[in-house]
């Protein structure tokens, strides 16, 4: 299983991504079973937002998780811009809390950014892990003046990871995020792997070369495509499913390597950005 490590905390390089869970009355006992599910395969990182579904997904995740030991999970979280600022921050982190059923997150996530100064929101973010109510703190959405922005401020240095949409239709960053990234010790947290079962050009599952790289290794062109996001390092995708034996199936991506005649065929059919795009966010 591939791994990542984020604020000296390693784990599987797969999460389970919450967006659009918890919406629907009937669905529920799925996702539950398909979070609990990659929880008992090993699954630890669990990305979730005060906006998903206003509180609904924070409050499923909340859910499917009480059987476990709360230290055996990586719980991530993102405030509004709306409320990342000293007026409102920390309620907002308050009923967020209560709404997952935890005393602290391990990673607290600025959404995107906002009308609110930066500073204000590092500072904030500084007091509330100060206080002990997040372990870390990091940022999404960020593009590469984002960053440079950021490590100018005070304790801006302190972001321990940067989530943004990334896969094989959206390879954007790689021009020169990825790489700026790197050069500081980033993670990146990888959202939307899937490209949102492929609804964002509806070119991936039907694709000839995913579906001949997944034909042989006997899995589905989801699990390539995880793969794939893999292939780099210091990466924690979180590809989202209530579906159980799909989230299983996205899981166990993680234990799949491609071979170098692969990466170079699916760069072939998905080339690399040859100049600067904008940050790709849905």
């Amino acid at each position: 299983m591939k791994k990542v490590t984020i604020n000296n905390i390693t784990m599987p390089a797969i999460g389970i991504g919450t967006w659009n869970m918890g919406d629907v009355a009937v669905k529920r006992s799925a996702e539950i079973k398909a979070i609990q599910d990659e929880i008992n395969a090993g699954a630890r990182a669990i990305d979730t937002a005060e906006m998903y579904g206003n509180g609904r997904s924070e409050r499923l995740v909340g859910e499917a998780i009480k059987p476990f030991d709360r230290h055996d999970l990586f719980l991530i979280d993102k405030v509004l811009p709306s409320n990342a600022g000293k007026a409102k921050l920390e309620h907002s982190l308050d009923q967020s809390l209560k709404a997952v059923g935890t005393d602290y997150f391990d990673l607290y996530l600025l959404h995107w950014r906002g009308s609110i100064p930066l500073a204000e929101t590092v500072n904030e973010l500084e007091r509330v892990k100060k206080a002990g109510k997040i372990k870390a703190w990091g940022v999404s959405n960020f593009d590469v003046a984002d960053m440079e922005e950021l490590w100018k401020l005070q304790d801006g240095t302190n972001c321990v990871a940067n989530e943004d949409l990334y896969n094989l239709d959206r390879r954007g960053i790689e021009y020169d995020l990825l790489p700026l990234m790197k050069q500081h010790q980033l993670p990146l947290i990888a959202y939307s792997p899937l490209a949102e079962a492929d609804t964002l050009s509806g070119t991936l599952y039907t694709n000839p070369v995913i579906k001949e790289i997944a034909a042989n290794h006997q899995v589905g062109v989801q699990q390539i495509m995880l793969a794939w996001v893999l292939r780099i390092e210091n990466v924690l995708a979180i590809p989202k499913s209530g579906n159980p034996e799909h989230a299983m199936a996205n899981f166990n991506a993680g234990e799949i390597d491609l071979s170098d005649d692969e990466i170079l065929a699916l760069q072939k059919e998905f080339p690399t950005p040859t100049k600067k795009e904008p940050l790709a966010v849905i």
